[in-house]
């Protein structure tokens, strides 16, 4: 039977399980990647599981978030990483390298091959026709130890591209439209599979930015096939031998179709505060913008720099704007200056800033007040930027440059066409450190922020427990656990990055959970969307959160929650939802037993009456909730 691409590599990966739609497969894991955001917690998951090795292909670890270094806690998780990498067997990507996306498709990628990282835009990797996921750091932590990786099967989404893009569009404007089209929940429990004539047209730089904001969907993954594009790619990285066709069997199908014909596409442009708002540039002409910031991880490459410093050539950006730069790495920072370009950003008026994520996580380039920011990033949750009621939109390259000599949100195809974009020169300057043979000699280094990875005890055969918080549809991780540069560096701090748990939204939550546990939260659609950040479920578990009750979760928060050992719960009757207020008691008689039995409906009192309450969860899924959760079962909790 043909088959598309998304269930070849699945198939190839399989260790358990059915691979049908929804049901629960586990998945050989070939390379891993982790951030310092998210790897700090990651690598200590993992050293308590008491291996001397990782036993993936590949495994890197990452330093490209938490660049500012205020105080000693940044610098020291840096250290302490690089000790981890040494110590088991992981390459060591250091400050100034560059994003890990932008790095692991430059240097590791392959085709064919499946790749977990703790970062939910990992998808970013199948512009190279990797089946690449986000997921929470213990996930990673046990993919690094050799285990599979647990999913529902994800249904494929064929994405029929004609044609090519036309002066002024982008290949942002490609997943725009998917955003404009199917919404921010759109994608969940997809894979986005891109195939047609159309496909050839798009470099693999282009490629791996849609599917990098195929995370913004909700989207398991998102792939291109490996093809000759491909190849010269790979080539020009130094890395022919890992190339190799793949691609969908001829008359293979897809559970849903959407058609995009590129040459159709008009710029677009994400408007506040969520990726899912788009509007054609077009519209938005009488919108002032004081910050425009090209980068990020879907946004930095070689090709995204040059095309705004051809834009930018000779010309100077508007009067009291501020255009910053950021590279997605130090490679594309190196290719643009030898190619002429970065003199053109900086003689225009650009402030260049190191390859890193920087404003993205709101680690830095905050915008004032009551501004608008137009953005290359891929996201623009409210309040990520680091300002609240901040005013943050998203685009592609060609809108940034016409915005930034402009001062207004501007359509590019009002400007003169751009030049062709000069091939990148052939520089390959990144530094990074390969594992060593042997490093069981190896101190790891901790500095006092580290702290030891909190003692998670097993479900209560009995729960009672009181909400102590109700939220909408759509919160996202950075509404759980907040961003930026005053909260990321607590990262490797269970009970000091917990106190900070839902500060946005009830600045006293930390001190009403503690005093209160066991305690639940109740959320409304798409619960937990955006980054794969597990301290949105680590820290409340810590906090005492033992239930949450909301109407859909996203998936890799669902996942998180599970592996901490918080009860994911989905109301039988949505009308529910509106009865339960904040104050509210929940009685949960024989919980533990009821989801050892295997019961999908889990009996709940509340003042008097029934909840319908749903557990969807596989066998595996139950196992980690009465243990406890991963790390518990793991090391033989239950």
């Amino acid at each position: 039977m043909a088959r598309n691409l998304a269930q070849k590599i699945i198939a190839d990966h399989l260790r358990e399980g059915v691979p049908e739609a929804g049901r629960e497969i586990g998945l050989a894991i070939d390379q891993t990647l982790t951030q310092d955001a998210t790897g700090t917690l990651a690598a200590l998951e993992f050293e308590a599981l008491g291996l001397d090795r990782v036993r993936t292909e590949v495994s890197v670890s990452y330093v490209d978030h938490n660049l500012l270094q205020t105080d000693f806690k940044n610098p020291d998780d840096h250290r302490f990483l690089r000790s981890i990498a040494a110590r088991f067997g992981l390459w060591f990507s250091p400050p100034g390298n560059g994003i890990c996306h932008q790095l692991h498709l430059l240097n590791f990628g392959r085709p064919g091959a499946t790749l977990l990282g703790s970062d939910s835009h990992t998808p970013h990797c199948g512009g190279l026709g990797m089946l690449a996921m986000g997921a929470g750091g213990l996930d990673v932590a046990a993919a690094m130890a050799g285990y599979p990786f647990f999913l529902p099967c994800p249904r494929v989404l064929g994405v029929h591209l004609t044609g090519r893009l036309a002066e002024g569009a982008s290949a942002k404007d490609v997943i725009l439209e998917l955003l404009r089209r199917l919404s921010v929940k759109g994608g969940v429990g997809l894979v986005l599979e891109y195939f047609g004539p159309g496909v050839a047209s798009l470099s693999v730089s282009e490629r791996a930015a849609i599917c990098n904001m195929g995370a913004e969907l909700g989207a398991t993954a998102s792939l291109f096939p490996s093809d000759e594009r491909t190849r010269e790619f790979l080539t020009a990285q130094g890395r022919p031998q890992v190339w190799r066709e793949l691609g969908a069997d001829p008359g293979a199908e897809y559970d849903q179709v959407q058609e995009i014909a590129l040459d159709q596409l008009a710029p677009l442009v994400a408007c506040p505060s969520s990726p899912d708002s788009v509007r054609p540039a077009a519209e938005l002409k009488d919108v002032a913008v004081e910050q425009v910031i090209v980068g990020s991880c879907g946004g930095g490459s070689y090709e995204d720099l040059m095309t705004l410093a051809l834009a930018l050539r000779g010309k100077t950006i508007a009067p009291e704007l501020n255009l910053y730069v950021n590279p997605g790495s130090r490679q594309a920072l190196s290719q643009l200056a030898a190619a002429g370009g970065l003199q053109d950003l900086l003689a225009a008026g650009a402030s260049v800033f190191q390859a890193g994520c920087l404003g993205c996580i709101g680690m830095s380039q905050a915008p004032a007040t009551g501004s608008a920011s137009l953005r290359t990033f891929p996201r623009n949750f409210p309040g990520r930027s680091g300002t609240q009621g901040d005013q943050v939109y998203l685009a592609g390259p060609r809108v940034a440059a016409a915005t930034a000599l402009s001062g207004r949100i501007a359509d590019p195809r009002d400007l003169e066409p751009l030049p062709p974009l000069p091939p990148a020169p052939d520089l390959r300057p990144e530094a990074l450190a390969p594992p060593l043979a042997d490093g069981s000699g190896v101190e790891i280094v901790r500095g006092p922020n580290i702290a030891p990875f909190p003692v998670l005890e097993t479900l209560p055969e009995d729960l009672t427990c009181q909400v102590i918080l109700k939220v909408g549809d759509n919160i996202t991780t950075d509404h759980i656990m907040p961003a930026g540069s005053k909260i990321l560096p607590l990262r490797s701090n269970v009970p000091a990055i917990s106190q900070h748990v839902f500060a946005a939204l009830d600045p006293e939550f930390a001190q009403k959970a503690q005093a209160a546990a066991p305690v639940a939260v109740v959320g409304g659609e798409n619960y937990g969307q955006g980054s794969s950040r597990e301290h949105a479920a680590l820290a409340p578990r810590y906090l005492g959160v033992r239930v949450k009750l909301a109407k859909s979760f996203a998936r890799i928060h669902r996942a998180n929650l599970f592996n901490f050992g918080i009860v994911p719960l989905v109301f039988a009757d949505p009308a529910d939802y509106d009865r339960l207020e904040p104050g509210a008691g929940l009685e949960f008689p024989g919980l533990a037993r009821a989801i050892r039995e295997g019961r999908e409906t889990i009996p709940c009192q509340c003042q008097g009456r029934e909840l319908g309450l749903i557990l969807q969860a596989s066998r595996r899924e139950r196992r980690l909730l009465v243990a406890g959760g991963l790390l518990s079962l793991i090391r033989g909790g239950v």
